[in-house]
């Protein structure tokens, strides 16, 4: 009998998915190496997540992670 393997869904770039590992939202950049490559929403440095445990973000997740950039654009203006 064939083993299954379970189907690993990859999110589409710019996709926003959530990491456990750091606890935070951020968008799919894509793959580099055995990583998913995930940025902050609104900008910032990329970090590197276990692309098996990120998921995708929750809406309350996404309206959090939008405000937040919204928040730091505000504060950021001369």
């Amino acid at each position: 009998m064939a083993r299954q393997e379970a189907a690993v869904s990859v999110p589409e770039r710019g996709a926003l998915v959530f990491d456990p590992a750091v606890r935070k939202v951020g968008q799919y950049q894509g793959k580099a190496g055995p990583y998913a490559m995930l940025r902050p929403v609104g900008g910032g440095r990329e970090w590197e997540a276990d692309p098996s445990k990120i998921r995708p973000a929750t809406s309350a997740e996404r309206l959090s992670a939008e405000v937040t950039a919204a928040n730091k654009r505000a504060l950021d203006r001369p």
